[in-house]
């Protein structure tokens, strides 16, 4: 496994939209038919599409089956709320109560993934959510759309179309 934390040749992506990050996605898939796709983490496409999808699902469906963060976790991470959701997630995050470190990691067919990114953003775009995030409690629809542009930016940084 890569230490994530230390990957140095991440691409620098910022989305100002959900259509922008479902482009960016459709691209590395046209990457990865043409066989021209490079990860520089641990997952494949499919995984990482999916995984976004997941998290962007989680606050209309709820999080059965994840216990709730430590109290501390939360308050320090509210403090950072902004920077989080405004400039960038950092790298190699792992949730301790977690199996593989975070929740939603199937393996997708890329296609698959695609179909639920889009149902996903296609949401989130359109609704508030209803649960409060597990870590940064209430947020806003705003706050909601650029946390999941943040994560989306996260995840497709490893992937390098060529």
């Amino acid at each position: 496994m890569i230490d994530t934390r230390k990957v140095t040749d991440r691409r620098p992506l910022r989305f100002e939209s959900l259509d922008e990050a479902i482009r960016e996605s459709e691209a590395l898939a046209e990457a990865e038919r043409r066989g021209t796709l490079r990860a520089s983490g641990n997952w494949t496409l499919g995984q990482a599409i999916g995984h976004v999808a997941f998290w962007a699902r989680a606050p209309f469906e709820g999080y059965a089956g994840m216990p709730q963060p430590p109290w501390g976790v939360r308050l320090v991470a509210r403090m950072f709320k902004s920077p989080l959701i405004n400039k960038k997630l950092p790298a190699g995050g792992r949730i301790p109560s977690a199996p593989e470190g975070t929740y939603g990691v199937e393996r997708f067919d890329t296609d698959e993934a695609l179909t639920q990114l889009r149902a996903a953003f296609d949401r989130v775009a359109h609704e508030v959510p209803t649960v409060p995030n597990m870590v940064l409690g209430k947020l806003t629809h705003e706050e909601w759309i650029k946390l999941n542009l943040r994560h989306a930016e996260l995840h497709l940084s490893f992937l390098h179309p060529q």
